[in-house]
């Protein structure tokens, strides 16, 4: 008999009590506080920046304790406003130390856009990077630019003791219905995020990361900071002009062990004169945010010698299906369920688990300690995204005999044609194997 569609290896260890996202972020830099957390680098060899793991954890928690002296408090939620620069982490991590709430937004967002979301989220506070214009009336208190620099230098706030399921972070994301909602996360995230490490990364302590995302986007600010630091190791990010072909020279001139990056970073950089050199020393590469064509990570692969790990994830759980050192990539398959995760494909109809080979549609277990707490102020519509434990990802998918997971596109992205349902990704699958 076939067995159903559904991975289970046992639950990942419990998250600790009480929690603190940030408190975990930076608990390994305890051990090293000399080594190098921080890399903000302007050209190839050329460091803007330094941070070591002791000077980031004390300057977080001056910000913390600045904000504080702002009048922000537990729970409430601040507005991060701000362009590529250290900033970001900062207030970021210094936020969430407090209890608060930080919601990054696009420095690329209309003031009409951001007024929606001012309107939705009710901010405390707004921090504003340079620049960058906000909607009149701001909608809450602002923090410009000297004003922030300023709280580097303020008495030192102390890690709130938050519960693993208070709330931590929000992300606003359009979805697929084109409209601005909040994804609420937990401390517990962070927690969660550690499945990544060996179910994805192959992370440790030595690695230098250099992530090809700016500071303020979600993917470098889990793949990017949060596991390096959490993981005692060291993030490197680049904040110069923009140059698709500079991430080879940056590999080889600080050092780094693991690149990270969207697919069409993967796809520009193949014409680099310097591939093959720059990333003589990498362990390996990273991918997420979009599918990652076959051939261009077969011509990457060709011409550095090293493999690439793709991830799929989304917005209310991050990434939970990859390939790793542990785990190598397959052919047509999209990834493996990470260890201490619970996946399934199920029935579309409403039922349970499918046999294995067919399709259907994945699912994450409410158990995941990475999964959303919730849509921000969207109970019906939150609600709506579960069936019985599992929470519906929306993505349509197939679980093959030996447990890969084969992405087929989102369930509304479906096209008849002559009364077969077909899935984008097959046909875009199917031409390039043409």
């Amino acid at each position: 008999m076939t067995e159903p569609s559904l991975y289970d290896a046992g639950p990942f260890a419990p998250c600790p009590v009480p929690f603190n996202l940030a408190a975990h972020t930076f608990a390994a830099g305890l051990a090293c506080p000399d080594k190098v957390a921080l890399e903000v680098v302007a050209a190839p060899g050329v460091v803007a920046e330094t941070w070591t793991h002791g000077a980031l954890r004390e300057t977080v928690l001056r910000v913390a304790g600045g904000l504080a002296a702002a009048g922000l408090r537990r729970g409430d939620r601040i507005l991060l406003r701000l362009g590529n620069s250290s900033d970001f982490p900062l207030l970021f991590f210094a936020a969430n130390a407090l209890g608060a709430c930080p919601t990054p937004v696009s420095p690329l967002l209309t003031e009409a856009e951001l007024r929606v979301i001012i309107a939705d989220l009710a901010p405390r506070l707004i921090c504003r990077g340079p620049g960058l214009a906000l909607p009149e009336p701001a909608g809450a208190p602002v923090l410009e630019p000297e004003a922030i620099r300023r709280l580097r230098a303020a008495p030192p706030a102390d890690f709130a003791a938050t519960a693993p399921d208070d709330p931590a972070f929000l992300v606003y994301t359009s979805g697929t219905s084109g409209a601005p909602k909040g994804v609420l996360h937990a401390q517990r995230s962070a927690w969660a995020r550690r499945m990544m490490w060996r179910g994805w990364y192959g992370l440790g302590p030595g690695d230098r990361m250099l992530h090809a995302g700016a500071f303020n986007w979600t993917f470098t600010l889990g793949a990017g900071l949060t596991d390096p630091w959490a993981a005692g190791a060291s993030a490197l990010i680049y904040a110069g002009p923009p140059d698709r072909q500079v991430w080879p020279r940056l590999a080889a001139a600080h050092g780094a062990t693991i690149f990270a990056g969207a697919p069409g970073v993967y796809r520009q950089m193949l014409g680099a004169p310097d591939l093959a050199s720059g990333f003589a020393g990498l362990r390996h590469g990273l991918a997420a945010g979009e599918g990652m064509p076959a051939n261009v990570a077969s011509a990457w692969t060709a011409a550095t010698g090293k493999p690439i790990y793709e991830a799929l994830g989304m917005s209310e759980v991050s990434t939970y299906v990859s390939f790793s050192p542990e785990a190598p990539p397959v052919p047509g398959r999209s990834g493996r369920p990470q260890p201490g995760r619970r996946i399934a494909v199920l029935d579309e109809a409403g039922g349970g688990p499918v046999p294995r080979g067919q399709d259907g549609l994945l699912a994450v277990s409410r158990r995941d300690p990475g999964l959303m707490l919730g849509y921000w102020r969207r109970p019906e519509e939150t609600a709506a995204t579960f069936r019985g434990e599992w929470f519906l990802t929306g993505d349509r998918a197939r679980m093959e005999d030996d447990g890969a997971i084969v992405h087929l596109g989102r369930q509304d992205d479906l096209m008849n044609a002559g009364g077969f349902r077909v899935s984008p990704a097959e046909v875009e699958a199917a031409l390039a194997g043409t």
